[in-house]
């Protein structure tokens, strides 16, 4: 089975209103995880954004749908969109009866602590429950404002 199952738009695409969206639908096991991730950092440096923190929250959300979203059979999707200054990710599986919580794990966990990075690295995160059984898990990251284009003042050569 393939790792990309199918991609609903292409990268370059634009929504209806002219907002840049990647979206695609991955298998839930790690191997499509690292392949969102991956995807997720190519598209973001396409649309000229920096790539860090939302690679990591990428990552984190992918797993999780990959370990806990994780249904036979089926895949999960990665969104991904920019709206004015805000990226906006989004990652939807079909195990809408186990919505995650934050919580803190013990110190001597080997895991639990995803949730927690995407609440410390994103500006705001949620759960959105979708139709059944589909759940969303999502997180915005403000964007830095662009640089100005020089204007060529001050400019002392001849």
């Amino acid at each position: 089975m393939s790792d990309v199952n199918q991609k609903f738009a292409d990268p370059d695409t634009q929504l209806g209103s002219g907002i840049p969206h990647f979206t695609v639908l991955l298998s839930s096991t790690p191997r499509g995880a690292r392949l969102g991730r991956l995807l997720a950092a190519d598209q973001l440096r396409s649309w000229g954004l920096p790539t860090d923190p939302a690679t990591h929250i990428v990552a984190e959300l992918a797993a999780n749908a990959a370990t806990h979203g994780r249904l036979p059979g089926r895949s999960f999707r990665l969104t991904l969109y920019v709206v004015g200054r805000t990226l906006r990710i989004e990652v939807t599986d079909t195990r809408g009866d186990r919505l995650p919580r934050l919580q803190v794990p013990d110190n001597h966990a080997e895991s639990g602590r995803g949730l927690l990075l995407v609440d410390a690295l994103a500006d705001r995160w949620d759960v959105a429950e979708g139709r059944y059984p589909r759940k969303t898990i999502w997180a915005e990251l403000a964007l830095p404002a662009p640089e100005p284009a020089p204007t060529g003042s001050g400019d002392t050569s001849d």
